[in-house]
């Protein structure tokens, strides 16, 4: 050791100078050197040893029975006392530890089985959006019409007219309200709202249908055409 009797002044600046460059008396772990040197002091250094203190500070923390067991003697066991824990215990756990380790495999069957999990999972949560969306009714596109159906002139009976044009019936055609509107010199024409579902009824097959009455109808004219 590079210090001398620690129980004297000179001896207590040594060992303080000696442990700024070292954490035990020998080697890298407690030994029975810091054992000696430990119970030599009896006390923590006082004054400016603030290495010397330091290391006592931290011998200390050790149990009596681990630090026993630094210097080989064996402690009196009372009795249904646990047995002592001692230093080499810890390593050995360690070392029983890193052998487990050993035997995990960190990336083996669990992860690729989480992974076939969340792909079925996956794979059930887009089937029951799929089956759930096929259950929607579909939209249905629709247009509201208003229909300007001029007569020839003011003798055409407007209400046999307007009876004609309501007998045309087309799957997805709803006849709505009718008004007649003047239009001039006595002469009125029928206004006539519909619905239609876009994809069943043709807007000109309809003009065309009304146009057939002949008899009553000179021109049929889209006055107002409103999707919905």
């Amino acid at each position: 050791m590079a210090f001398g009797d620690v129980k004297t002044p000179k001896g207590l600046e040594e060992l303080n100078n000696f442990l700024a460059d070292h954490s035990y008396i020998e080697g890298y772990v407690p030994s029975k050197a810091d054992l000696s040197v430990f119970d030599a002091l009896g006390k923590a250094p006082a004054g400016n040893n603030v290495h010397a203190q330091r290391w006592y500070r931290h011998i200390a923390s050790f149990s009596a029975q681990e630090r026993a067991a630094w210097g080989g003697q064996a402690l009196p066991q009372v009795a249904g006392a646990k047995p002592t824990v001692t230093a080499a215990a810890p390593a050995a756990a360690a070392a029983a530890a890193d052998d487990d380790d050993d035997d995990v495999d960190l990336f083996g069957s669990e992860d690729e089985e989480e992974t076939a999990e969340a792909a079925r999972l996956k794979e059930e949560r887009l089937a029951a959006y799929n089956a759930k969306k096929s259950k929607k009714p579909a939209l249905i596109a629709k247009s509201s019409i208003i229909l300007d159906v001029k007569p020839w002139d003011d003798e055409t009976d407007m209400a046999v007219m307007e009876s004609s044009v309501r007998s045309i019936e087309m799957d997805g055609l709803l006849w709505g309200a009718a008004k007649l509107v003047p239009v001039g010199y006595g002469i009125k024409k029928l206004q006539i709202c519909c619905v239609i579902e876009d994809d069943k009824v043709s807007v000109d097959e309809l003009q065309e249908k009304i146009q057939d009455f002949e008899d009553f109808v000179q021109s049929v004219d889209i006055a107002a055409f409103n999707k919905i």
